[in-house]
């Protein structure tokens, strides 16, 4: 049977839709990594900030927006849904879809765990400049972690349909179909089951992925700790040097191009071809900095309410090998 309940008072308890798309690698703001630091408790993620807030702010919209377009009735549920066979797997849905005007009763899931609403509701919102990575209208093709989170849901819910609602912008309101995929869904459990139990559990991080990554695993350096390189890193360590000594040489080149293009332009606002702007050069608009300086010198007891430490993170310098 379901286990529908309160997961949201601490999430390293479980897996859930938001999480799967990160592990996975689809997702472009979160690693994997980044889950298993929340998971395992050392890092906890701010559940309060803007984008948060906007985001139940616009959930409201678009929900009704979907049920005037559809005609279905739609129910919304605070609790949590666990999976009957992986309890870590946990949906935090939207909203519940119903046919019609809806449903008398109270309960979303029938006494043997089953849910009785038709189908289920993803809402979202996007830049209209990420309309590319969103296909035709009543299809399924969504951005793989909201395809993936969809499945999620279906999976645990065990039933056959997720809709996706998303609005661009302010002008731009699309729904999108997704029909659950066993073969696909297998294929999730299997790799959110493997996470769970070879690295929550296991309390070992999965792999890096990017330098980030090594950034949120290796905050701290020990100091005076020092490592033999291996020949392949050592021989790496020269090739980044000669691949940066490239970027440099490049860039030198960038900027006696702009040098040339600048001093063709003068006071000119714009670069034109046969009709065509090749480039502009203009002035933003203005903006304000505090003026630190002159804050310190005319009231320096001002400055310590306002200052709070920083912890930069590491940088990693290739020194040059010399020959012995």
């Amino acid at each position: 049977m379901l286990n529908n309940q309160d997961f949201t008072a601490n999430r390293s308890k479980y897996l859930g839709g938001s999480d799967i798309g990160a592990i996975l690698g689809f997702s472009k703001y979160r690693t994997a990594i980044d889950v298993w630091l929340e998971k395992t408790g050392r890092v906890v993620n701010e559940v309060n900030n803007l984008p948060v807030r906007f985001g139940s702010f616009a959930e409201e919209f678009v929900a009704s927006e979907y049920a005037t377009q559809t005609g279905c009735a739609l129910v919304h549920s605070e609790d949590g849904v666990a999976h009957p066979r992986y309890p870590f797997m946990v949906g935090h849905i939207d909203r519940y879809v119903f046919d019609g005007e809806g449903t008398d009763t109270d309960e979303l899931f029938n006494s043997d765990g089953s849910c009785i609403a038709s189908h289920l509701l993803e809402c979202k919102t996007a830049s209209p400049f990420n309309q590319s990575h969103w296909g035709e209208l009543g299809t399924d093709e969504v951005p793989m972690s909201y395809l993936v989170q969809c499945l999620w849901y279906l999976a645990i819910t065990n039933l056959e349909r997720c809709d996706v609602a998303v609005l661009f912008g302010n002008s731009d309101f699309r729904i999108y179909e997704v029909y659950r995929d066993k073969e696909l869904e297998d294929l999730i459990i299997n790799k959110a089951a493997t996470f769970w139990s070879d690295y929550v559990l296991a309390d070992t991080p999965p792999p890096a992925q990017c330098e980030s990554d090594y950034h949120h695993l290796f905050k701290k350096e020990v100091t005076g700790k020092s490592v033999e390189a291996d020949p392949m890193v050592c021989e790496l360590t020269q090739k980044l040097q000669f691949l940066n000594s490239e970027i440099k040489s490049k860039e030198l080149e960038i900027s006696q191009i702009k040098q040339t293009i600048m001093g063709q332009m003068g006071e000119a606002e714009l670069l034109t071809y046969q009709g065509q702007v090749l480039a502009t050069w203009k002035s933003p608009k203005q903006s304000y900095r505090l003026d630190n300086k002159r804050l310190e010198a005319e009231h320096p007891e001002l400055i310590p309410q306002y200052q709070t430490p920083i912890q930069n993170s590491r940088r990693l310098v290739i020194k040059e090998l010399t020959s012995k």
